[in-house]
């Protein structure tokens, strides 16, 4: 089966003002920017939590640290995949005492977002966890929401929805694809 684009529901324009309402969203649940750290799930998220750690430089004038998290070993189904693509945890700061806002791409079922607060208690003990996507497009599996979201996407189960960013793709851009045969 073919996949083809059924629609752009984001372009550049519209994440960079996604992504700045996130940080003010952040800031305001935080009251500032004190304590706060943003770790990025690879490859997306780490992306993005670099990206609203610039915003809130420009807003606040704060340095907020950032890092990356691999999930590759803590996925749920880590037995079917052949050859998992291990890339680097990179978590330059102390996460005890922290509020550490996850950051991803899409959430979906929720499984990745269960991997990577597993994997982020093996790393420390933060005062709290939070939770950042640039996509909500429902269908979850298990009971994890965002607290901060870009844009809700709603989709069929069957459709595949994929972040374009400049850094990792040389574009920016919120895609929603669907199978040629038998879309909805």
């Amino acid at each position: 089966m073919t996949k083809h684009t059924k629609a752009v529901v984001m372009d550049a324009t519209a994440v960079e003002r996604a992504l700045t309402r996130v940080a003010h969203e952040v800031l305001e649940s935080n009251k500032g920017a004190e304590g706060l750290a943003f770790v990025g799930i690879v490859t997306r998220g780490a992306v993005l939590a670099q990206r609203l750690a610039e915003r809130i430089r420009e807003i606040e004038g704060a340095e907020v640290p950032v890092g990356t998290l691999d999930i590759s070993f803590y996925r749920d189904d880590l037995a079917t995949r052949f050859n998992p693509e291990v890339r680097r945890t990179d978590l330059p700061f102390d996460l005890s005492g922290r509020c550490v806002v996850l950051v991803d791409d899409v959430l979906f079922t929720g499984r990745t977002i269960r991997a990577a607060m597993d994997a982020l208690m093996d790393y420390g003990r933060p005062s709290c966890i939070r939770l950042a996507v640039l996509v909500d497009r429902g269908h979850r599996e298990l009971p994890i929401r965002a607290d901060f979201v870009g844009k809700n996407v709603p989709t069929s189960s069957r459709e595949r929805v994929k972040v374009h960013l400049a850094e990792t793709d040389g574009e920016e851009a919120v895609v929603i694809y669907g199978d040629e045969e038998g879309d909805e």
